[in-house]
């Protein structure tokens, strides 16, 4: 859907990697060996993003760092359009509406990264009715042809520290 609007792949993977998790931060020759692409391409498409005023640099040492601008009119319209493509606007709609006490939802795995994947991988915390989810996540799985796996805590066996030890890349996707 997104390649007919943007030909550009590596566009596309950068405004993945910027756009879907506002969070993530990287230089040129760290995107490249993420990408397994040419420096020169990322470096086009990265200049470009910059000039359009869609991403913000800070230079630290030799590296320039970029990142998506939180405060640029269109970061939010960029995001939705981006958790449509990924599938992630249907989970959310679909799975956690009736699951139970759930106080949050983050994704993590490649797409928290900012990478395109097949999978996505979800954290579920909170009391939540898992056959409910198994049934759910199914019916998803078959609407967006990607699998979808995920784990669950407790709230009691939830901490941040935990989360960020288990996944150094999340995102959160829903909270209470």
């Amino acid at each position: 859907m997104i390649e007919a609007l943007i030909s550009s792949k590596t566009r596309i993977k950068l405004l993945l990697k910027f756009f879907l998790n506002s969070s993530n931060k990287s230089y040129l020759r760290g995107l490249e060996s993420e990408f397994g692409e040419s420096t020169n391409g990322i470096r086009l498409e990265l200049n470009k993003l910059e000039e359009a005023g869609l991403l913000t640099t800070r230079v630290n040492g030799n590296k320039k760092y970029f990142q998506a601008d939180l405060n640029h009119p269109l970061f939010n319209d960029i995001h939705n359009i981006l958790l449509k493509f990924t599938g992630l606007d249907k989970v959310i709609e679909k799975i956690i509406e009736n699951l139970g006490e759930l106080q949050h939802v983050f994704l993590v795995g490649q797409l928290a990264k900012g990478l395109s994947s097949d999978v996505i991988d979800l954290v579920f915390v909170g009391d939540i009715d898992r056959n409910y989810l198994f049934s759910v996540v199914q019916k998803v799985e078959s609407n967006l042809d990607k699998k979808i796996r995920f784990v669950s805590y407790l709230d009691s066996e939830y901490t941040e520290s935990k989360l960020s030890k288990d996944y150094p890349d999340y995102l959160l996707l829903w909270s209470k």
